[in-house]
């Protein structure tokens, strides 16, 4: 048996009450009631045993304590009358540790324990929670304080506190929990002998009582009690089978009639097919070509409308067309008229209101507004150096063209705000903001450098080097090559050996060339680059002219028109094609209005065709209502000869629905029928199962507990043997499991020359020393953290009291891991030892009832 290694002592010693008096036979030795043995180097207890227990109107004391255990022997010793004290702390340490009332043997109730006058009773007792068996050591600390509070009424509630103070729990289960972990059992009287459960067992002469002990305190009477329990389960359980067993022949009788109904639906079926097929018949006979003929002539009408719809919609469509030409007529005027007015001012290019930006500009820089002149349009400040590559250089610049450059961000701004007001609506130009510099910057390292084609910068006329920089920066133009040809171009960027520092080319037509790519311009020709006004003039207006003269409306071909473009040529004035668009814009007036005509008749027929559309889905319904069967049948049979058949049947099908019942109702019922039969037949075998399980479990455990109760019932012998040879005696210990019997025979000091006797034969105190022999020898084959034994010497007389005594000592001293508490009314020769704590209690004042209770209350 392995012994429970136990945590150093280090907790405060309890403060004690007046009543209990400690007599420590060698003060160095005790602390807090734990005790180290040096010699051997075993560690005292420590996991469940008492550490001290305090009462509270508790059986006839106001106050009793706190008792402060020692972690081996104790004896609690009470002379002459005090052996209410000595029994109030047995009871409460039976009831405090979920004992029952009448394991006490002081009363059958709880509600008895409370001291008379009072309301309740309390009991506190603290259980050392150190070592490997501690019981949740991070909740409870090193020690568990379980306090019992017991009402007049005899209701019994518990609060489980950790070490330090704090309710942790107040449920009993936690309580059974914490008593299992320890292996506490106050109601096996191995654990807790009483002196009244000593006389009922020990000290009766029934060899039937013994037996009893020795089952109780090893508890194979609690197994055989759970075997009897089992069997008993298993008899019901075979009852109950045999009880279903009945109950499912019924469920098969009836499950096997709703069968039969259900498989008679079958011939009810055919008969609804039969119908069915007959109602599917006489729909083809009928209420059908007239129905369908009224549904193709809708479908025809809606389709008709549905063309015209069409046409309308594609002269809406070209109508649409129209005025989109018109828009780009439109711009075409207004560059026309930005044109006409660049002959005599090539500023105005870059949009109408550009001169009075710039005149906004220098007037703001006269003023000091600006810390540098801004600097734009862009495109304004440069000029080409070869005309034909304006489109190419266009193009590359795109956006920055039309863009101004200003020195810092608060130029930025006042530009911003003079834009605002020449501007009000529509893009403004963009503005780009860096640091004027009074020269150009060196481009050479990064610059490309080609014998045959010029750099944008090379063909490039710049007279300000902040415009330069500024294309530069922005750009990158001494980077780009300008090749005419779009076939050389992509020679030269395109081979393996690109140039230089070169990342891109133009070609004169726009074309964008990369050395893995190349894009076609959507731009045809220079708006602002070019040098040739007049052309640009001409030019606009073709595309003014021509797509005025193209304005034809949707239903009126132009027949006999003749346009300016027809009388003058390429020599139109302004003037003239003003008058040429006049026209066409009455003309696209009168687009307009034949278009508002088109949409409202496109209106209507709209609204014709979804009534249509209505009527033709009320139709179909109508169709599918009356239409039972989808596909057309081959009908030889008129329709009354059908509807003579199909009104016979169904008066045959009416009768035998009315004999069998409702059909949705026989299928459930036979559903449910089969349902409850499969349940019932699949418990039955899940019992079966089980009770042959419990049979063969049963029959193993019936087996080991057979081995466990011969194993201690030899075990007990052995160590009974071993007891009474320590003062001489001989004995002998007879099991008879079957009887259920306990016989003892001891012979006192004879050896073999006498024969044996049994118990009854001996004197008080030679039965008193077997009866401790026997519960030492229990206690050698069973388990617990403490052991409590009342009143063990009372009938011994000095010799037999020491022998026990000694005894009980030793083995107590080769059981350090266990707590042993004694109770005795002897005061004298108690043994001196350092594993052994006295708690010795007040004599009471004989003078009075009341002295001993009130002593406890001033104390």
């Amino acid at each position: 048996m392995s012994k429970r290694k136990s945590s150093s002592a280090s907790d405060k010693p309890h403060k004690r009450a007046k009543p209990v008096e400690e007599e420590d036979m060698e003060d160095a030795d005790v602390s807090d009631g734990d005790q180290n043995d040096t010699s051997t180097g075993d560690v005292v207890s420590d996991a469940g045993i008492v550490e001290s227990i305090t009462l509270k109107n508790f059986m006839c004391h106001s106050h009793l304590g706190p008792f402060s255990f020692g972690s081996n022997v104790n004896f609690v010793v009470g002379n002459n009358g005090s052996e209410c004290g000595k029994s109030a702390v047995l009871t409460a340490l039976i009831v405090a540790l979920g004992g029952n009332a009448q394991a006490t043997n002081r009363g059958s109730s709880l509600k008895g324990f409370v001291k008379e006058g009072e309301s309740s009773a309390d009991v506190s007792i603290t259980l050392r929670n150190k070592g490997r068996d501690a019981y949740k050591p991070e909740v409870y600390g090193q020690a568990i304080i379980v306090d019992l509070r017991i009402t007049r009424d005899g209701l019994r509630t518990y609060k489980l506190r950790s070490k330090s103070g704090q309710l942790v729990s107040n449920k009993k289960e936690e309580l059974l929990a914490i008593l299992d972990n320890f292996n506490i059992q106050v109601n096996n009287p191995v654990s807790v002998l009483t002196q009244e459960m000593s006389k009922y067992f020990l000290h009766s002469k029934g060899e039937g009582d013994k037996y009893k002990f020795f089952m109780k305190a090893t508890q194979l009477e609690q197994m055989r009690e759970d075997f009897v329990y089992i069997k008993t389960t298993k008899h019901v359980t075979e009852d109950k089978v045999g009880q279903h067993s009945e109950c499912l022949k019924d469920l098969k009788r009836k499950y096997q009639e709703k069968e039969d109904r259900y498989k008679n639906l079958a011939s009810l079926d055919e008969m609804h097919t039969k119908l069915e097929e007959l109602q599917k018949q006489m729909a083809w006979a009928l209420r059908m070509e007239q129905i369908q003929a009224e549904l193709e002539n809708l479908r025809h009408h809606i389709s008709t409308l549905g063309q015209q719809i069409d046409q309308y919609q594609h002269a809406c469509s070209r109508a649409k067309e129209e005025q989109g030409k018109m828009r780009s007529i439109d711009v075409h005027r207004r560059n026309l008229k930005t044109m006409e007015s660049s002959r005599s001012n090539r500023l105005r290019r870059f949009g109408e209101h550009m001169p009075t930006l710039l005149n906004a500009i220098q007037e703001a820089h006269k003023r000091g507004q600006f810390k540098h002149r801004p600097r734009g349009p862009l495109g304004y400040l440069i000029s080409l150096k070869d005309p034909e590559m304006a489109l190419a250089v266009e193009v590359c610049l795109k956006g920055q063209l039309q863009a101004f450059t200003c020195d810092n961000h608060e130029d930025e701004r006042v530009l911003q705000g003079l834009m605002t007001k020449v501007f009000p609506t529509g893009r403004r130009p963009a503005i780009i903001t860096s640091h004027f510099l009074p020269h150009v910057h060196d481009t050479r390292k990064r610059a490309v450098d080609h014998p045959e084609y010029p750099s944008v910068l090379q063909a490039l006329e710049i007279e300000d080097p902040v415009v330069a920089n500024c294309l530069i920066d922005q750009r990158g133009i001494e980077s780009i090559l300008l090749i005419k040809n779009r076939t050389d171009a992509r020679r030269v960027m395109q081979n393996k050996n690109p140039p230089q520092n070169c990342n891109q080319a133009f070609s004169k037509d726009g074309d964008q060339i990369f050395s893995n790519r190349s894009y076609t311009a959507e731009q045809t020709r220079a708006n602002y680059l070019s040098g040739d006004v007049e052309e640009e003039i001409r030019c606009v207006s073709v595309s003014v002219c021509g797509g005025a003269v193209s304005q034809i409306l949707p239903d009126e071909p132009v027949v006999g028109r003749t346009s300016h473009l027809d009388t003058f040529g390429h020599q139109l004035t302004f003037q003239g094609l003003s008058e040429e668009l006049s026209k066409t814009d009455q003309e696209v007036m009168k687009c307009k209005h034949h278009k508002k005509h088109y949409d409202e008749k496109r209106n209507a027929h709209l609204l014709n065709i979804q009534t249509l559309e209505a009527n033709l889905e009320s139709k179909e319904q109508e169709l599918q209502a009356t239409k039972i069967c989808p596909e057309r049948l081959e009908v030889r049979r008129t329709a009354r000869s059908l509807d003579s058949e199909i009104s016979r049947l169904k008066v045959k099908i009416t009768t035998q629905q009315e004999q069998q019942g409702d059909r949705e109702e026989v299928v459930r019922q036979y559903h449910e029928a089969l349902e409850s039969y499969k349940n019932m037949a699949q418990q039955m075998k899940n019992l079966n199962s089980f009770i042959r399980s419990l049979d063969s479990v049963m029959n193993h455990r019936l087996q080991v507990y057979a081995e466990l109760r011969r194993f201690l019932s030899a075990r007990c012998k052995y160590y009974f043997d071993s007891m009474l040879a320590q003062r001489g005696y001989t004995g002998s210990m007879t099991f008879d499991h079957k009887n259920e019997t306990l016989s003892i025979s001891v012979q006192p000091g004879q050896g073999n020359k006498a024969d044996l006797s049994d118990m009854r034969s001996l004197s008080g105190g030679e039965r008193s020393f077997s009866t401790v022999c026997f519960v030492l020898s229990l206690w050698a084959i069973t388990e617990a953290p403490f052991r409590c034994l009342d009143e063990f010497d009372v009938y011994m007389d000095m010799v037999n009291r020491r022998i026990s005594m000694d005894m009980m000592l030793k083995v107590a001293a080769g059981q350090r891991y266990r707590q042993f508490i004694f109770l005795t009314p002897q005061s004298m020769s108690l043994p001196v030892s350092k594993i052994i704590r006295i708690l010795r209690l007040k004599d009471p004042d004989r003078g009075q009832n009341n002295a001993q209770t009130n002593q406890d209350e001033d104390q």
